[in-house]
């Protein structure tokens, strides 16, 4: 008991060290506030997009449970808690993963270093405080346990999963990864001459229970959609050995090596033809390698099954005894202090978001269209509606037309035919990152003037409405942090 409850304390605690230290919210947090805020305080599902000035569609979110969720936290709790709210969401991932382990081997399986690596692994692609697709993944080993439960005769939980359905159909579209999950198992149980009555009936129900969503119907056709759309221009949606990714995501290059490894042993060696188990890991690895957004997919699949097969190659090895207490005094010593050490304000980048320049904005009353990169733009329609509206931000597939980011991505990088943007949707003020070509360009050009410069950023405005003096923003860091979520959007 005391080593079950030290295990999970130290994990927990090494999970909201590297939590703390996340450098800025995630880009797209601020949409899914708007439209939590919508839901909270509004009473109702936002499904037309308000926030833009260009050409927009029916708002299909998909995450708008989630959007509730974060503002909830947020309103109630404060800004931190949306860190201590991810810390708290990939703490109960790898707490189900052990409990996985545990009913695969038959033993409680407590090795914090084993843990410790596939965390620093994930950390890279969750580190920026709170996504919603971490849903998913709390709900994709979920579906694991509950299914190897029902591999082990006890069938009751799959009672539970329509219902697990409904709220992750709602929190995120990545339900379909669930449905993955269970035509897996259905298809190794029908490999392995095994009864799955019980597989399809919960499947067919839960497929039901998707329509119990705000859009109904047309809400599923959407889905199908997103999750088959191609997103060439974004980059987490790129492959594993792409040109950008090729020297990135090293320590999970590594661990899928490793993996690679142990169970090219294990199948050869232990005689492990589990079939539910390598084609779970197949898909996932060819999901990682497809698309880096989806490498914790096969990090924590990996985690789930292949703990028994490393303990099964290693259990004639002698470790000291001194071993154990030596990693938790020091995972638990640096967790401690990172935590004890740490100042719990809202992380703030100013590398990263245009914090001085949506004040210049705000401060000197600049109103009307403006153009940021998409990225960047719930930020910008957080803090800036309703006297400024949006060329486009991250809801991209949720919200836009698909020639949208094509057409800016064009006129960032001054590709023939860069000023189309300006010309179909022209804007009344810019934000533009530096490093882009485009800014040289504006620098020079006749039509525009500079009129504020940060380090990373710099505002634009026709050449015809600049004045002669304007207000700079303040240099104070607390200001910033203390005004962070304030917002003029009210519901």
């Amino acid at each position: 008991m005391k080593k079950r409850i030290l295990f999970y304390t130290t994990l927990f605690l090494v999970i909201l060290a590297y939590s703390i230290t996340a450098p800025n919210y995630d880009f797209d947090l601020w949409a899914r506030l708007i439209a939590g805020m919508g839901a909270v305080d509004g009473g109702h599902v936002l499904k037309a997009d308000f926030l833009s000035y260009t050409p927009v569609h029916t708002w299909w979110d998909h995450e708008w449970a989630s959007g509730a969720v974060f503002y909830l936290f947020l309103k109630f709790f404060g800004p931190y808690s949306l860190v201590i709210l991810q810390a708290v969401l990939i703490w109960g991932i790898f707490f189900i993963v052990s409990k996985i382990t545990e009913l695969r081997t038959g033993i409680p399986r407590y090795n914090i270093l084993f843990y410790f690596f596939a965390f620093y692994v994930l950390i890279a692609n969750f580190n920026h405080p709170v996504r919603c697709h971490l849903f998913t993944f709390l709900f994709f080993t979920l579906f694991i346990y509950i299914l190897e439960l029902s591999r082990k005769g006890n069938t009751k939980p799959l009672l539970a999963v329509p219902f697990i359905i409904i709220i992750w159909n709602n929190l995120h579209g990545g339900v379909v990864a669930g449905f993955g999950l269970m035509l897996i198992y259905i298809l190794a149980e029908l490999l392995d001459r095994k009864p799955v009555k019980k597989y399809l009936i919960t499947f067919a129900v839960s497929c039901l229970v998707m329509l119990i969503n705000p859009w109904g119907f047309d809400y599923i056709k959407f889905l199908l959609t997103a999750n088959t759309m191609e997103r060439a221009d974004v980059a987490e949606w790129w492959g594993l050995f792409s040109k950008r990714q090729m020297f990135r995501q090293i320590p999970f290059k590594l661990f899928m090596l490793f993996s690679l490894a142990l169970e090219g042993i294990a199948v050869f060696k232990l005689k492990n033809h589990d079939k539910a188990k390598y084609m779970v890991l197949i898909i996932t690895l060819c999901l990682a390698v497809a698309h880096v957004k989806l490498l914790p997919f096969f990090v924590i699949a990996v985690c789930c099954y292949c703990c028994e097969d490393f303990y099964a190659l290693t259990k004639h090895w002698n470790f000291p005894r001194w071993k154990d207490t030596a990693v938790y005094a020091i995972l638990l010593f640096c967790a401690l202090f990172s935590v004890l050490a740490k100042d719990l304000t809202p992380p703030l980048n100013f590398n990263a978001y245009p914090v001085k320049e949506v004040e210049f904005i705000k401060i000197n009353e600049i109103k009307g269209n403006l153009l940021v990169n998409f990225g960047l733009g719930s930020y910008a329609s957080y803090k800036l509606y309703p006297d400024n509206l949006i060329y486009m931000d991250g809801r991209y597939e949720e919200v836009y037309y698909d020639y949208m980011i094509p057409l800016l991505k064009k006129f960032y990088l001054v590709n023939p035919g860069w000023d189309e943007v300006l010309d179909k949707f022209t804007p009344d003020v810019m934000i533009i990152e530096q490093y882009y070509p485009v800014y040289g360009i504006l620098k020079e050009s006749p039509k525009w003037d500079l009129v504020y410069e940060g380090k990373v950023f710099g505002v634009f405005l026709p050449a015809g409405k600049v004045r002669k003096t304007y207000k700079l923003p303040s240099d104070d860091i607390g200001y910033y942090k203390n005004s962070l979520f304030d917002t003029a959007i009210k519901f």
